[in-house]
């Protein structure tokens, strides 16, 4: 197994350990922050993320790098994403920083999508993700962080920032889903 790949890995391996976290009952105290206060448990959560994440960049850059890249690569690094993604949003559902309604828009579209790019490899097309799948992506990314921090730094102004960049991914991720759907309908309508 290469390093990417092993990058990969450990990104999948942590998340257990960031469901863990949120789950188990640690009272590690907590700050108070402005309107709110913020679980040292949630704010070790959020940095476990953000570590998880990065991940995500660093496999991928190294891997065409250093042209690493392979079939294992292709399959576990769309997986880990899914899998983190998930566990963070129902997460946040069960925290009571995410509405359960805007999750399942969200989680759906990818699950479709993921539906669609398999039926594509097995027509041996590979569908790549378009830069509003990305935009996509780094503003769920972003979203997680800003609500597991409970809006910190912008929670001693009162502002609800992770709300709102919970909504504009949710835009992004409809009208990308939308978009790819267009986009890459005749795999679906050539398929066998």
């Amino acid at each position: 197994m290469n390093i990417p790949n092993r990058i990969t890995l450990s990104r999948i391996l942590l998340i257990p350990i960031f469901i863990l976290l949120l789950t188990i009952p640690i009272d590690w105290g907590s700050w108070d922050m402005g309107t709110t206060s913020l679980p040292i448990v949630h704010f070790v959560a959020a940095l476990l993320f953000i570590l998880a994440s990065g991940t995500d960049w660093l496999d991928g850059y190294y891997a065409r790098k250093y042209n690493l890249v392979t079939n294992l690569g292709k399959f576990l690094d769309p997986m880990a994403d899914k899998l983190l993604v998930t566990a963070a949003f129902v997460l946040l559902i069960e925290l009571g920083l995410a509405p359960a309604w805007l999750v399942i828009i969200i989680l759906s579209r990818e699950f479709a999508v993921t539906g669609l790019r398999l039926v594509a490899a097995g027509e041996g097309i590979v569908l790549a993700a378009g830069n509003m799948g990305k935009w996509k992506t780094a503003f769920q990314l972003i979203a997680i962080i800003v609500l597991l921090l409970h809006n910190f730094p912008f929670s001693y102004l009162g502002w609800p920032v992770g709300s709102v960049l919970l909504y504009i991914a949710l835009i992004l991720t409809v009208v990308s889903g939308v978009d790819y759907f267009i986009k890459n309908w005749h795999v679906m309508k050539e398929s066998k």
